[in-house]
């Protein structure tokens, strides 16, 4: 579903209309003051036989992205209210220790995210839970406010009271097309008639795909079949609940084996991931009866007994007492999944007026329909969501073959535990930039985001450990932190701030804006003042109307109605776009043209203190202070190759980030290289790269900051040109000048204990914060993050972060970091606000 100020809507489902989603999402407009709605089902009203008809209705809330986590908390809240929530708690148990130590994390999350839980020991675990057999258990977690939802019974409430309300339901009525006009959706195909509506929603599950179709939309879901189990009567079990779907003991993972289990009166559901991907077509699974039932539903396949043998032999295991059942019912239940896991929320990036709720389970059901409506009404969701809109792939990832591989992938690795910079194991080397044979030889390890392999520390540095000077030396990591690490970096590190090192940028989303509209769009979106002298680059951020941060940007004019913009990913890229589309219909004098250039440009970060000295050799133009300062570009040459060299530093030190066409990327490689050896040049990766970055105090959208948050809580104030008359967002910005939290930066006070993100802060044995970015500060010899606390810690302040259960001790530090290193001497320190602020030449050294 779509925002907009229509006066009738439409929730158009092809087969689940009337499920958990779409008649949230009906319930959440009605609510808002919403009239004019329609719900449009194949199935019948009462049970449509889609997802939401057969879903054992778990409700465990922490998930390691604080989004999903306030959305199954809002889930379950509302499921409550409607009396449709057993609040029996959750329990997850270990039956390996890595198990148990991921259980410690997820606490952890749960403390940052705000849920109540506990690790328990096996005794406890067994008291809890007499069935289980205590000797296969190492220990668990609870969260006592976990659950399980009565999904059928809150869809046929909310039915109810939103038709009191005025919402028409029309069942049994398959979705055949989508009227659109100029650019606009216009009405809904039936095989009755055609149904006006100038805003249509997508709620339509794993469906979605076919509905998507109709517009011209890749939705990037795959139905897979999961396998579900009813067993026979459980003598364990008898007289303890009422009903045939009551339960009292706490809903039981066992994810070692991938499998789960809750109560259904005196039997057991077994649910199970174990088994082999069952991938389905939605549009081969026909047109849905008008008699739906539990046992014959669209999304109730056939059930395949030979794929839950393991399950079974498991589970008779861990749970003694069915040793005498047996498998009284089963079936392989169809659920989306998409490639990273993530619901899809979002408006068509083309057609205005189409939005899609897909591949939303009943966890978070509530939540995200309640996000979606603030959006179509307010504008803005007060959970961030960028993590789970439709815009978030690149066109390579909505491929169908890509989303059938890796949503299969996601499938397997459901419950399995996932190392943060875990890659995707396959498809790999989709993306690659003009330098990757050059980084295969230097022995690059790669690791993939994006679908781009991105080289995080080249082998070939191996032999700097050697030189490296003993206050670079990196601390010792443990088991969890050192996955994916190698001391290398420390030396790449090092390297860069001595001598002079080469990073590839090229997976840096990277558009062109141009068009005699292209200064207006980018004044009226962005905070900073861009309209300036050509050569000039400006960092800014955008914001929504609430004045929160829905990205930042760098901006290189190039020209009078010309921008080069790097940005931070296909959500800018869609938003540009759909704004630069807005203005042209309500100014037609004031278009432009936003065009994604990164596939066919490449991009190179020189820098170092012999950084002149590298280029000097390979061009006979000037790149000294004077000629090109900070924050400013030029067109230029370098040994042949036309380059558009901009004074900018990720790092801290002197140098340029170079762009170029793909096609003479690997020849500026291998020019500045070879060009560079005498002068100490390397190569470097993203893990040397991102401490440095953190070290000068750059902040990274979607991790450090998102739309929950405004500038002057980031610390991005600067970046506000008060001077301009108006600017999406500035209104808002005069009420949010006092922050009650403050993004602060930590060093570890040990200078040896690594975090890795996302664990809870405490200030005075409360827990008051949450990590956001992390990262070994080489130049500085200790760690350093980044964290969310309350405004009244200030710096100077110790705190605790809780790793796996252990509790270590930081202190709020002044930015940049960098600054507060005892062995470190520094001119200027350069940072973001030095680099959007100066146009002089401040730069980092460091004493040798």
């Amino acid at each position: 579903m779509l925002p907009t100020a229509s006066t009738q809507v439409m929730i158009a489902r092809e087969r689940d209309g009337a499920g958990i989603v779409g008649a949230n999402v009906a319930d959440e407009l009605v609510s808002r003051g919403w009239k004019n709605i329609t719900v449009v089902e194949q199935g019948p009203i009462d049970l449509p036989g889609g997802s939401t008809s057969h879903a054992p209705g778990l409700v465990f809330q922490t998930n390691s992205s604080k989004t999903m986590t306030l959305l199954a908390k809002y889930t379950r809240d509302k499921l409550v209210e409607l009396d449709c929530f057993n609040q029996v708690g959750g329990l997850e148990i270990a039956t390996t220790p890595a198990r148990m130590e991921e259980l410690k994390r997820k606490h952890g999350w749960s403390t940052s995210w705000g849920i109540e839980a506990r690790l328990i020991s096996a005794e406890e675990c067994s008291s809890m839970y007499p069935p289980l057999n205590k000797d296969m258990v190492l220990g668990g977690l609870h969260i006592p406010s976990d659950g399980l939802a009565l999904a059928k019974d809150a869809v046929r409430l909310l039915v109810k009271r939103t038709r009191e309300a005025g919402v028409r339901y029309i069942d049994s009525t398959p979705v055949t097309g989508i009227d659109r006009t100029q650019g606009r959706v216009t009405g809904v195909q039936t095989p009755n008639d055609t149904i006006p509506a100038d805003l249509v929603i997508s709620c339509a599950g794993f469906w979605g795909v076919e509905i998507g179709a109709m517009v011209g939309l890749p939705v990037p879901l795959l139905p897979l079949a999961h396998q579900y189990v009813k067993t026979s009567s459980v003598q364990a079990l008898k007289g303890r609940n009422k009903g045939s779907n009551g339960a009292s003991l706490p809903m039981l993972r066992h994810q070692d084996q991938d499998l789960y289990y809750r109560e259904h009166g005196d039997q057991y559901g077994i649910g199970y991931y174990g088994h082999q991907p069952l991938p389905v077509v939605a549009a081969s699974l026909g047109i849905t009866p008008k008699e739906v039932s539990d046992h014959q539903m669209p999304s109730r396949m056939e059930f395949t007994p030979q794929d839950f043998d393991p399950a079974w032999k498991e589970s008779q295991t861990l749970l003694p007492a069915l040793q005498q059942a047996e498998i009284a019912d089963g079936f392989n239940g169809i659920f989306s999944f998409t490639p990273d896991g993530g619901p899809l929320i979002g408006e068509h990036p083309k057609l205005d007026g189409f939005w899609v709720a897909e591949a939303i389970w009943v966890t978070h059901s509530a939540g995200m329909a309640r996000a979606l409506a603030e959006i179509l009404t307010d504008g803005r969701s007060s959970i961030d969501l960028s993590g789970c809109e439709l815009s978030r792939f690149e066109e390579v990832q909505v491929a169908p073959d890509y989303v059938r591989e890796t949503s299969m992938q996601n499938f397997v690795e459901v419950y399995d535990i996932i190392h943060p910079l875990a890659p995707k194991e396959s498809p790999r080397n989709i993306r690659v930039s003009p330098f990757h044979s050059r980084q295969q030889e230097l022995g690059a390890y790669f690791l993939e985001d994006g679908a781009w392999e991105r080289p995080h520390w080249y082998e070939a540095n191996a032999n700097l450990l050697e030189s490296l000077p003993a206050r670079w030396k990196p601390a010792e990591r443990d088991a969890w932190s050192g996955q994916h690490y190698s001391p290398v970096a420390a030396a790449e590190a090092w390297k860069t701030r001595t001598a002079v090192a080469m990073y590839d940028l090229s997976p840096q989303k990277r558009l062109t804006i141009s068009g005699p509209g292209a200064v207006h769009l980018l004044q009226r979106l962005s905070t900073n003042d861009v309209d300036t002298e050509v050569g000039t680059i400006t960092y800014t951020l955008l914001l929504d109307e609430y004045g929160t941060i829905r990205s930042d940007l760098w901006a290189a004019r190039i020209d009078e109605d010309v921008f080069h913009v790097r940005a931070n990913g296909n959500l800018d890229f869609a938003y540009l776009t759909r704004e630069a589309r807005k203005q042209c219909r309500l100014s037609p004098n004031k278009w432009c043209l936003v065009s994604d250039i990164t596939g066919g440009t490449c991009c190179i970060g020189l820098w170092g203190p012999n950084a002149l000295d590298v280029i000097s050799k390979v061009s006979d133009e000037d790149f000294s202070d004077e000629a090109l300062p900070y924050s400013q570009m030029k067109l230029a040459r370098i040994s042949g190759v036309p380059v558009a060299v901009m004074r900018l530093s990720q790092v801290g030190e002197q140098g340029w980030e170079i762009c170029t066409t793909a096609d003479c990327g690997q020849h500026l490689w291998d020019v500045l290289f070879q060009a560079g050896q005498s002068h100490g040049l390397i190569a470097g990766g993203r893990n040397a790269m991102h401490a440095l970055w953190m070290e000068v105090g750059f902040k990274g959208y979607g991790t450090d900051m998102t739309r929950e948050h405004d500038p002057y809580e980031a610390g991005l104030d600067f970046t506000i040109a008060t001077s301009k008359q108006n600017f999406v967002g500035k209104a808002a910005l005069e009420k949010r000048r006092n922050p009650s939290r403050r993004l602060r930066c930590l060093t570890v006070d040990d200078r040896t204990s690594i975090v890795m993100g996302k664990e809870p802060v405490f200030h005075s044995g409360k827990g008051v914060g949450y990590i956001t970015n992390t990262a070994f500060g080489y130049t500085i010899g200790k760690p350093i993050a980044y964290a969310w606390l309350p405004a009244s810690i200030g710096i100077g302040s110790g705190v605790e972060v809780e790793y796996f259960g252990r509790m270590i001790k930081a202190t709020v530090t002044q930015e940049p970091a960098i600054d507060a290193g005892t062995n470190v001497a520094t001119t200027t320190s350069m940072s973001v606000r030095s680099q959007a602020q100066s146009k002089g030449g401040p730069q980092f050294r460091a004493r040798l």
